[in-house]
């Protein structure tokens, strides 16, 4: 599974890329920045793009409108990994095309085997 973390919050993005790296044996990019992850997913397959909400510049959210916007990246599966998930937040998100929506604090031991059920459908 190669997956790309974007997370403004250095020490939340290095846990979750570590957590599926060396727990799950996940490939994993990681990055702080919207602008970087819209490069890479432009640029390299991935499996999976795990997003932050609230970043600067251009938030999660729009971080989804403009991939679901590019047909090199409209299908690349979204899933955020977010404190703020709410039941009006994650309705939100989904109706933009996210396929899921996990709560922080994640628990490093399931993350992988929770996001690889999420994939699976």
């Amino acid at each position: 599974m190669k997956a790309l973390v974007v997370d403004d919050d250095r020490d939340n993005m290095e846990v979750l890329a570590l957590t599926l790296a060396t727990v799950a044996g996940w490939e994993v990019l990681a990055v702080d920045t919207s602008m970087e992850a819209l490069e890479i997913c432009r640029s390299v397959v991935l499996d999976v793009v795990l997003l932050d909400v609230e970043m600067p510049l251009l938030d999660g959210p729009g971080v989804l409108v403009a991939l679901r916007a590019d047909p090199r990246t409209a299908t690349l599966p979204v899933i955020f990994v977010t404190a703020c998930a709410g039941p009006a937040l994650t309705a939100r998100l989904r109706s933009l095309g996210a396929l899921a929506v996990l709560a922080k604090p994640f628990d490093p031991l399931r993350i992988g085997s929770q996001l690889a059920g999420i994939l699976a459908g």
